[in-house]
């Protein structure tokens, strides 16, 4: 029988379509909000959210483990805690630049060490690992909804606040001079940030999570004029990414996060040495 008919007929690889759809649909989210990670220049404020979520998790673990609040759901803790981790790092990076440094170290050790301490209180085993490192491949039909209501709010606030998201990311002065409200756009974006990490943590996990928020960006921007195009090309990417990082993942039996991250930062900097290469050849011609 056709090998492709079984993956979408056979009930035993539910588990894989469900998978591939995340793949597809983890995209839009890795692609638009990253593309404005990138541009910028906020990777640090994400990675320290993202790590703070562990947090988050495993507070609503203990919680639920202890009977305390039973059946408190992790991303419940997660997304709060997310949340607050952004407020926090944007209201300081507005109005204290010069310890903006130390209190996103601070968020990101915090948290993760919250997590730990709040897991290892948990009745029974929990591992953390499973929320640091992910694995696409217990993606559940209830995660799917999730992110296909993530890409619909992403893509609708992307499109509703194109202008001014465009203006602020480029020039902030510029922005301010047109009345838009940068500072409050600046955490508006945080925000967005949290929840996006909070749910595509499940695909790469908490330690991976910022590379694929990066690194499709990095490559869509080589050729991106703009960035709703550096947007759509991210978005592209990281489907790519996704889809043969999931496939080799499979193929190899591999944890397909983490490939999916190699993949794509092999290809970003083998990309990044042949454009350095193609620059300096033309610097030695020129001379």
């Amino acid at each position: 029988m056709n090998p492709l008919h079984n993956f979408f007929t056979d009930p035993a690889l539910a588990f894989l379509r469900n998978a591939a759809a995340a793949a597809i649909l983890s995209a839009v989210p890795f692609g638009v909000v990253g593309s404005v990670v990138t541009v910028r220049r906020i990777s640090g404020l994400a990675g320290a959210i993202s790590h703070a979520v562990l947090g988050g998790i495993g507070l609503a673990l203990f919680l639920s483990g202890t009977k305390i609040l039973p059946g408190f759901p992790p991303i419940a803790g997660a997304v709060a805690f997310a949340l607050l981790a952004a407020v926090v790092i944007g209201v300081v990076s507005l109005r204290a630049k010069q310890r903006e440094d130390t209190v996103i170290n601070a968020i990101w050790a915090t948290g993760m060490s919250i997590g730990v301490l709040f897991m290892a209180k948990t009745p029974g085993y929990t591992d953390p690992m499973g929320y640091l490192f992910g694995n696409i491949l217990l993606i559940s039909k209830g995660d799917l909804l999730l992110l296909a209501g993530l890409d619909a709010a992403v893509l609708f606030l992307a499109w509703r606040f194109y202008p001014q998201i465009e203006a602020a990311s480029f020039d902030g002065e510029f922005a301010r001079s047109r009345g838009i409200r940068t500072d409050i756009l600046f955490i508006a974006l945080l925000s967005v940030v949290a929840v996006s990490i909070v749910l595509l943590q499940t695909f790469v996990g908490i330690v991976m999570l910022i590379a694929m928020l990066t690194l499709p960006a990095g490559m869509a921007g080589y050729r991106a004029r703009n960035l709703a195009g550096m947007m759509a090309g991210a978005t592209l990417w990281s489907a790519l990414f996704s889809g043969a990082g999931l496939a080799a993942g499979w193929h190899f039996d591999l944890p397909a996060g983490a490939v999916t991250v190699v993949l794509a930062g092999a290809v970003f900097l083998a990309a990044a040495a042949a454009r350095i290469g193609r620059r300096n050849k033309g610097e030695g011609k020129r001379k």
